[in-house]
């Protein structure tokens, strides 16, 4: 018997379906089961989207458990009540929601100042320094600031989940010291019934997405195209590759694509690239699928630079584009509103919505310095840096087609609906490019 739902996801999502048994999804479960536990007191609240195979497992997960699901209104702008009626002890979500937690408590420090911005940094680093250390930080710190962040998400949050997408190493620190408790990263796919890997319950570590699920192998294969083998020092490297129960049927209806990514050993080739650190961890260092390449030969993965891109405080999404055409990247940025105007209203610049603002060329070129800012400081290649910018007022979203359920940009769609955008940043680009003095 096959879940209607994991077909369905797929088909309006993909174009395809991926068939997965019962029996993958209770595999996926029993495995992870082993390393987290949750009880019949445990509180989870579902907002994310229900056809998709996380929000699926974690609910399969916790009923197992015998734990309450609470759902949402529906309404995104009443989340935070939500959480404040429910009160859950089990927060699942995705990078992009804990990135806007992360710059929304930032910029209110910020903006604090004074006696209240030093007391927080006093606070963090001090939890962070016995986090490292091993110790159990003085529950002072807590009652003086964290505890006003937590009651953002009910109070009593004791495990917060990530997933979908990479989280930044710098934002899962910030949830770890700001919210306490578990902060687990995983790492799966809808044809593997979600978890590949998960972080281990305790391990203060960071940077990766943990050990394999116990009920599934896990390997790497060579990717020489790339230049990521096994033999690579000090860490192995090279293409995830998983083989198991929770590995699924295959796509409804389509042997070819099927055979495609499950070889005759049964190994379901992912098409990320991973690289084994000490103690099983797995860390997820680029990928086979998305990668292009630009006019000089540069392999870029743009979902890697978006992700360091997502800390950038104008910015609410972003869309990299480039192709083997051009010799440099661009973006398109769905600003963050109030921190535009906030900017605008320092700078004495005037203008009518939105919109207007978006188009000047000097909230484009703040926004572009201030990616150039973040992108040092991750230490992004030369050519991965971005080199002109368009600015949207309007968000990606499901309903205009740019989003998965997940809220993973949709490349192709992106590419189609800001093709305009596209050609004229690089025509400005190339203009620029010949107006300089030749030697």
């Amino acid at each position: 018997m096959l879940p209607l739902s994991a077909t369905l996801v797929a088909l309006l999502a993909h174009q395809r379906g991926a068939v997965l048994s019962h029996a993958n999804f209770i595999a996926n479960v029993a495995g992870q089961d082993l390393g987290v536990k949750f009880y019949p007191s445990d509180v989870y609240i579902s907002y994310l989207p229900l056809a998709h195979i996380y929000e699926r497992t974690n609910q399969i997960w916790l009923v197992h458990r015998g734990a309450a699901v609470g759902f949402y209104q529906g309404d995104n702008l009443k989340l935070m009540d939500d959480l404040n009626t429910l009160k859950p002890t089990v927060f699942a979500s995705v990078p992009r929601l804990y990135n806007k937690i992360y710059a929304a408590i930032t910029n209110a420090v910020k903006e604090s100042g004074g006696l209240k911005e030093r007391l927080f940094h006093a606070a963090y680093n001090a939890k962070r320094q016995a986090i490292i250390n091993g110790r159990n930080p003085s529950p002072v710190w807590d009652k003086l600031v964290f505890n006003k962040i937590k009651a953002r998400l009910g109070g009593r949050v004791r495990v917060m989940s990530s997933g979908a997408s990479p989280l930044s190493p710098d934002v899962m620190e910030f949830l770890r010291i700001c919210f306490g408790g578990d902060i687990l990263e995983g790492y799966g796919m809808t044809e593997t019934s979600c978890v590949i890997t998960l972080m281990d319950v305790g391990d203060i570590s960071i940077g990766h997405v943990g050990s394999p699920n116990p009920a599934c192998e896990v390997k790497l294969v060579d990717v020489p195209e790339m230049n990521y083998t096994s033999e690579d020092q000090p860490y192995p490297r090279g293409e995830i590759c998983a083989r198991g129960p929770i590995i699924f049927q295959g796509y409804y209806k389509d042997e070819v694509q099927t055979r495609e990514v499950i070889d005759e050993d049964s190994w379901l080739h992912t098409g990320d690239i991973g690289l084994w650190l000490p103690g099983g961890r797995l860390k997820i260092i680029d990928r086979k699928k998305n990668i292009f390449k630009l006019a000089q030969g540069e392999y870029i993965a743009p979902e890697k630079i978006e992700n360091v891109y997502a800390k950038c405080k104008f910015i609410a999404q972003c869309f990299v584009y480039g192709d083997s055409f051009n010799s440099c990247l661009v973006a398109v940025v769905a600003v963050e509103p109030e921190v535009l105007k906030s900017w605008a209203a320092l700078e004495g610049i005037q203008y009518e919505d939105l919109r207007q603002l978006c188009s000047d060329p000097r909230a484009r070129a703040a926004v572009l310095a201030d990616m150039d800012s973040i992108g040092k400081e991750a230490q992004l290649r030369g050519f991965e840096f971005v080199k002109a910018v368009t600015l949207v007022a309007e968000p990606f979203t499901l309903e205009n087609g740019l989003l998965t359920p997940t809220f993973k940009v949709k490349r192709p769609q992106a590419k189609a609906y800001f093709a305009k955008e596209i050609t004229t940043m690089y025509a400005q680009l190339l203009d620029a490019e010949s107006a300089r003095p030749k030697l």
